[in-house]
């Protein structure tokens, strides 16, 4: 059977966080080993320590945003689990508005749609995911938010000329995983709020 573009980038995601997330594990294992043994202590070993933490979440939040999604559900403390972590490891915090497990799908969209906002915040802020009646809403709020139009274009196909940089294929991706999910998707900001809603 054939696989289509998006199905085939989401299987290599799957790939490399999969093989990623083993060795970083081990990597604090020893670190933590060190640690109880007295051999290294210090700002150094806290250095590496915060590092690896960093890794292991980014690792954890790429494999759902970026991995095949399927049609397995997903328990909110997981989910949750791995927004705390990412939320520690840097200058956005990350809020799950809500109370039950969901499709994996859904949470991969809204992964999705909160790094399309981490973009828009250059100096930080606050990503909420929340859903009501099935329908999904991904805001964030910072100071100056920077909406970078072309970029923003892919998400409701008015323009999908600008080149993307690896850094900014969340917003190829997003669409795609929308039409896979018969999602529409829709987007708005002001100067210091941005949502995505699906």
């Amino acid at each position: 059977m054939a696989v289509d573009t998006a199905n085939l980038a989401a299987l290599i995601g799957s790939r490399i966080c999969h093989d990623l997330i083993s060795p970083v594990g081990a990597i604090n294992n020893g670190l933590e080993l060190l640690a109880m043994s007295g051999a290294m202590a210090g700002p150094e070993l806290e250095l590496i320590s915060d590092s690896v933490l960093n890794a292991n979440a980014r690792i954890r939040f790429f494999r759902i945003a970026f991995g095949a999604a399927g049609d397995q559900q997903m328990g909110r403390a997981e989910i949750v689990s791995v927004l705390d972590d990412i939320s520690k490891a840097g200058r956005l915090k990350f809020q799950w508005d809500f109370t039950e497990g969901c499709n994996r799908s859904d949470v991969r969209m809204a992964f999705l749609a909160a790094l399309c906002l981490e973009s828009a915040l250059p100096y930080g802020g606050m990503i909420t995911m929340t859903c009501t009646d099935g329908k999904w809403s991904v805001s964030g709020e910072g100071r100056k938010i920077n909406i970078d139009a072309p970029l923003w274009a892919y998400l409701d196909g008015s323009d999908t000329s600008a080149n993307l940089t690896p850094a900014q294929v969340q917003f190829a991706m997003l669409p795609a995983a929308a039409t896979q999910a018969e999602r529409q998707l829709g987007f708005d900001h002001s100067d210091e709020k941005a949502a995505v809603w699906f």
